[in-house]
């Protein structure tokens, strides 16, 4: 459903994502980790069609994301780091707009998701009102909005409180029960630990790991993702 081979992004002489090869089938959570600058970013954004591949192919639910965006987009999800939302809308607005550009029939939908991420209360309050943990909980009911079978999400838990982050947390497992391919990126190794099916590890651009967890710490020979994750990214 999410497929990566040879990938690659170069700024200049810089190598921002080094032959990537991926395959996330559906139903499964695939998660990428590395620290900050690893290229786990460019990854997400070469999938979403933002950022045009120096060289090799991605594909979304088998479509080309350089050759045919707009189908790709249309089975894909996106919640990046740091969404950008219109601030003079109201949550429930925001996701009738997003509704209306995806051309979604089912009215119900909208008032589904508020009720699934807990804004019920905060659906007539601009969105610019809104703290970080419900800007991250609106703009991903938008991602979802349209029921896609691939799903990307970057840092989904950075900077949540406890409450938003377990409603995030709640929410993947469920989406890949439904048969949707989550490729997920961050940093924080007790997210990833305990929901990925399958964890890789960039660093400076390059896939040095890729398994289950078990698998990763067995190949490194230790007794913890985070020891795993160290040893893969030692200078």
């Amino acid at each position: 459903m999410i497929r990566a081979a040879g990938l690659c992004k170069r700024y200049g002489s810089q190598d921002a994502l080094r032959s990537l090869d991926l395959h996330v089938p559906a139903g499964e959570l695939f998660v990428l980790l590395g620290s900050n600058g690893a290229g786990k970013t460019t990854a997400m954004n070469l999938f979403a069609t933002l950022l045009r591949p120096t060289a090799g192919e991605a594909f979304i639910g088998g479509h080309d994301v350089v050759a045919e965006p707009m189908a790709a987009k249309a089975e894909l999800g996106y919640l990046p780091d740091a969404p950008a939302l219109y601030e003079r809308l109201t949550g429930s607005e925001f996701l009738e707009f997003v509704s209306d550009l995806r051309g979604i029939r089912d009215r119900g939908r909208v008032g589904e998701l508020l009720d699934v991420f807990d804004l019920q209360d905060a659906a007539r309050k601009l969105i610019g009102d809104y703290s970080l943990g419900m800007r991250k909980r609106v703009a991903l009911a938008a991602a979802i909005l349209h029921r896609p079978r691939a799903l990307l999400l970057d840092e989904p838990t950075g900077g949540l409180d406890p409450r938003s982050a377990r409603v995030v947390k709640d929410l993947i497992p469920a989406l890949c029960s439904e048969g949707v391919a989550v490729l997920m990126a961050t940093h924080v190794l007790e997210v990833a630990e305990p929901l990925a099916d399958r964890v890789g590890i960039l660093h400076e651009g390059s896939l040095v790991a890729c398994g289950t967890v078990d698998g990763i710490m067995g190949q490194t020979d230790v007794a913890s993702l985070e020891d795993a994750f160290l040893a893969a990214t030692a200078p």
